[in-house]
């Protein structure tokens, strides 16, 4: 992936995502599917996961070949209290994160890109895949979002 069309779909998804945060009470309690998380849930999902996207990104590039650890999205849920946590704050979380992340990228992913680290689980990846995973993370509770208003 380029740096440019990368650029280009974490711009849409954060206008997107940003939209989302202002639905309707009756909206963000939605689920894609039983037993899933709520809109709300996801949404406060994608702002701590940015954040810490945004940190290993950060890693990499001030310091590579580090082993940086995978984060169990259910005890965030839980021990952050999702349910009760305003989402007015994780809007301008995910907002001013994601506004960091692609000053990130414009301004090292062509020459760090190939910088390696190692994730816990993943294994060796490097910092030009950590920038199209914060798209594609995005992008796939984008999809949940969606297929909760339609059918949930």
């Amino acid at each position: 992936m380029n740096k440019d069309y990368l650029r280009l779909e974490l711009e849409k998804s954060k206008q997107t995502t940003l939209q989302f945060f202002d639905l309707p009470l009756d909206d963000l309690e939605k689920r894609y599917a039983p037993g899933k998380w709520t809109i709300c849930q996801i949404l406060h999902h994608l702002a701590d996961a940015e954040t810490i996207l945004y940190e290993r990104i950060r890693r990499v590039i001030s310091g590579p070949q580090q082993v940086l650890w995978n984060f169990d999205q259910d005890r965030f849920c839980e021990g952050l209290n999702y349910k009760d946590f305003p989402l007015t704050i994780n809007k301008e979380i995910f907002n001013a994160t994601r506004r960091a992340i692609i000053y990130l990228l414009e301004h090292h992913y062509d020459d760090k890109k190939a910088l390696t680290f190692v994730h816990n689980l993943a294994g060796k990846r490097t910092l030009g895949e950590e920038f199209e995973k914060v798209a594609w993370h995005n992008e796939h509770h984008l999809n949940h979002i969606r297929q909760a208003l339609q059918f949930g």
